[in-house]
């Protein structure tokens, strides 16, 4: 049974007193925040008639921006530590409606802002030394004057905005606090039961029968509610259409990859790259089924190969392997990442209710946040490395930067975390003591570029083909949603995998479908993390240096030219061609091993 919230250690629990100490604290913030939208809505009309007055709004904006976020994430971490705490129901509740009240208030500023040509803001600057700070934020802004609409137009979209967006919010009540997955029976014939936290346990059991129980039941429950998802899925997709027609974008995919200065292209030639190399991942799945002695089903293909080392790795454990391996990374890098061992940076242990799943929340001037399931294994040990990387990427870019300009774009962000990932990988399987050990560690290798590269691009693809069909009137039942992600399962897998039909319902439990055309980025962030850290590994002059200048650079300029910095080009073909090569030497050193084991 899950422990209470109550029950953990505090040494083992993030201190998010370090955001807000006091509920007296919180109202202060609460309302210097409302103060200052309040006197930005006091500029109407006059924040751009002169350089001086640009000026003083954007000051007052940052600063309720950086006030805004303090209750944002603290009212939320608060929230996900023990989502049926009413406490942290109120926090979150109230900062949302404070956030959207603030969107509605400040709602005319964009209109107003870019009512005037850009050449006038470029003379501001010139003029008033106090915006050079502020010349990117306000390049990148005025690209928008085209999908600018109106004052009274601005004001009605962050209305509606404000009805909109229950999809969201219904999928992850649906997926967090109302899941019920009943019990299965585990290895030891306990009936233990199926959660969102321990189901990925479960399907890589060496049990086949455990396996097969905990795809089947998860299925099973989300298949009883397909056509409610469907319809809560379905209104998402219209949001993006609303969205992207009122804002004058050709498409939701644009208008998605608009603020990245990223061209539809990169989407698309992802996802035709990896099916050019699909024959790797076919070759890969023929390797497990000779290695298991099986024609897998989709409920084997997350069960390790080989012999994972019995020893269990207790957290204590994990921080001075994450420090070793690492270590590629430079002695300044170690000693910066130590801070989040010692200084209530990551929330360690799962307890009943806490929101699923892993991840990272960064906060400008105080430190980053790490929400952890960890189970003494080394899949936590690779997930800690993992959201440690997002970490530094967030403590470095704060360091470096001042607040407009620190939070780095969202198609960065997959690159740190998964160059610790591979780090992590090369450790263990350098340091395994058989050949077992390194099928244990090839392969989840090979499973991750799978589930990263692979997969993310599968559901890249799926979220262009269903937009695709919306914009084509095609009607998106269940049953097409169902029947598409089928489809696209059996291309992807291919014919060495049997594709079971209970799979055509995965879709209904991804949450990144309701963040839309995000999880593409999954999938470039380990193509340049994989080149990134082989050079690293492989002592390639600068390649340290210009990662860690990569870390730093947060905002301060368009994703696609931050990563050229570091010497990777993901418009190019031939980087992506320098990913798959390694990954196919990967995939033959896997191959030579089984071969030698099964022969």
């Amino acid at each position: 049974m899950e422990k209470k919230r109550n029950e953990i250690d505090n040494r083992y629990k993030w201190h998010i007193e370090d955001i807000i100490k006091s509920e007296e604290e919180y109202e202060q913030i609460y309302t210097e925040t409302l103060m200052l939208a309040n006197k930005i809505v006091g500029m109407k009309n006059n924040i751009v008639t002169n350089s001086k007055n640009l000026q003083i709004y954007l000051d007052t904006a940052m600063r309720c921006d950086y006030l805004m976020e303090k209750i944002y994430v603290f009212s939320y971490l608060y929230y996900y530590q023990d989502m049926f705490d009413e406490k942290g129901l109120k926090y979150k509740n109230k900062a949302d409606k404070l956030l959207e009240k603030i969107n509605v208030l400040t709602s005319f500023v964009s209109s107003e802002l870019l009512s005037i040509p850009y050449e006038k803001i470029l003379i501001f600057i010139k003029e008033n030394k106090e915006l050079e700070k502020y010349a990117f934020s306000l390049e990148k802004m005025f690209r928008y004057q085209k999908h600018t609409l109106s004052k009274e137009e601005e004001k009605i979209i962050a209305e509606a905005n404000n009805a909109l967006g229950t999809s969201t919010e219904v999928f992850s009540n649906f997926d967090n606090v109302d899941i019920n997955l009943g019990f299965i029976k585990d290895e030891h014939n306990n009936k233990v039961e199926l959660t969102n936290s321990n189901y990925i346990k479960y399907l890589g059991s060496n049990n086949r029968s455990v396996r097969k129980q905990a795809f089947n039941k998860m299925y099973k429950y989300f298949n009883n509610f397909i056509n409610t998802i469907g319809a809560n899925y379905k209104g998402i997709i219209k949001e993006d259409f609303f969205a992207s027609r009122v804002r004058k974008f050709s498409s939701p995919l644009e208008q998605s990859l608009y603020s990245d200065n990223i061209n539809v292209d990169v989407y698309n030639n992802l996802i035709s790259e990896v099916h050019k190399n699909m024959p790797l991942m076919y070759r890969y799945f023929k390797i497990r089924n000779k290695y298991l002695g099986i024609k897998s089903h989709m409920y084997d293909i997350y069960v390790d190969l080989g012999i994972m080392p019995k020893e269990k790795i207790p957290y204590e454990q994990s921080i001075n392997i994450i420090k070793e391996a690492l270590s590629p990374l430079g002695k300044n890098y170690i000693q910066d990442l130590s801070q989040a061992f010692k200084n209530g940076w990551i929330d360690v242990y799962n307890n009943k209710y806490k929101k699923s799943g892993a991840y990272q929340w960064g906060i400008y001037g105080i430190h980053p946040f790490v929400s952890l399931n960890y189970e003494d294994n080394y899949d936590s040990v690779s997930t800690l490395a993992h959201e440690l990387g997002h970490a530094m990427h967030s403590y470095y870019s704060d360091k470096f930067n001042d607040y407009n300009m620190a939070q780095y774009p969202i198609f960065l962000a997959e690159i740190a975390s998964t160059v610790n990932e591979v780090l992590i990988d090369d450790y263990f399987y350098k340091h395994a003591t058989n050949d077992e050990e390194k099928i244990v560690y090839l392969s989840n290798f090979l499973d991750k570029v799978r589930t990263t590269i692979y997969r993310q691009t599968m559901f890249a693809e799926f979220e262009k083909i269903v937009h695709d069909k919306y914009a084509n009137n095609i009607p998106l039942t269940a049953k097409e949603l169902c029947e598409t992600y089928y489809d696209l399962n059996k291309l992807y897998f291919g014919k060495n995998i049997i594709i079971d039909e209970n799979i055509k319902y995965e879709w209904a439990r991804i949450p990144h479908f309701y963040t839309p055309f995000y999880v593409y980025k999954y999938a470039t962030g380990l193509i340049a993390a994989l080149v990134i850290a082989s050079d690293i590994l492989n002592k390639v002059p600068s390649a340290q240096e210009k990662y860690l200048t990569f870390l730093q650079s947060g905002a301060k300029d368009y994703p696609l030219n931050i990563l050229k910095a570091t010497g990777v080009d993901i418009t190019d073909s031939q980087t992506i061609k320098k990913a798959f090569l390694l990954i196919e030497k990967k995939l033959e050193q896997l191959e030579s091993l089984v071969d030698k084991k099964v022969i």
